[in-house]
């Protein structure tokens, strides 16, 4: 990880938020999660990896979608799979 955000991240002009605070694939399977994250390039709101499920890691394998922030209340961070890079705003 380098000084400055990754192309994937400092390419985002606007943050998606969540539309609602449930992971969508844990609602269609009838499982849990733990914490919630907004994928920054369709808009889905999907469970993260110490969820049992782990969904939204599964989107971005999925989907090859890069860039993820957390949805959880308070929480002010972005993370770009590909690049592994962490960037709180």
């Amino acid at each position: 990880m380098g000084d400055s955000p990754c192309k994937h991240i400092t390419a985002l002009e606007t943050l998606l938020q969540p539309k609602a605070y449930i992971c969508e694939e844990c609602v269609k399977q009838g499982t849990d999660w733990l914490h919630l994250r907004t994928c920054q390039t369709c808009g889905g709101t999907y469970c993260c990896d110490n969820s049992p499920m782990k969904h939204m890691t599964a989107h971005y394998h999925a989907t090859g979608h890069p860039v993820i922030i957390s949805a959880e209340p308070g929480e002010r961070w972005l993370w770009c799979y590909p690049d592994e890079d962490f960037v709180e705003y």
